[in-house]
């Protein structure tokens, strides 16, 4: 038996959240919206992943957009991150799809741990 989908209200205020601190911050995907996906929408950690994703693609069009017309984007600096970030996406794809989703959490928390110290401290 398949799950209930989350209800639309919290759908949407995952997503104005993740809007907002990626406008704010230069995040939202994978950092705002996976955690807010599997724990406010009940989505299992691969499917928050995979969801997230789909997230990026809109939210990124459009901040690029937004970015792009006050002059506030370096392109040659997109395009040597963005080129190989591809490989990666096809590297953590691979792994993704082999971990349990119960480490890919853990991997995660980590990850936000180390990132969190690292901005404290710098």
């Amino acid at each position: 038996m398949a799950r209930p989908l989350p209800p639309l209200l919290v759908l949407a205020g995952i997503g104005l959240v993740a809007g907002f601190f990626g406008a704010l911050f230069g995040v939202g995907g994978g950092i705002v919206v996976v955690p807010l996906l599997v724990l406010a929408a009940g989505l299992d950690p691969k499917e928050a992943t995979g969801t997230s994703l789909a997230v990026i693609v809109l939210t990124a069009a459009f901040g690029v957009a937004a970015f792009a017309a006050t002059d506030e984007m370096h392109w040659r600096e997109a395009a040597v991150v963005g080129v190989p970030a591809l490989a990666g996406t096809v590297a953590g794809t691979w792994l993704q799809q082999r971990v349990s989703s119960r480490a890919l959490v853990l991997l995660f928390a980590i990850f936000l741990l180390a990132v969190a110290v690292r901005l404290l401290v710098a």
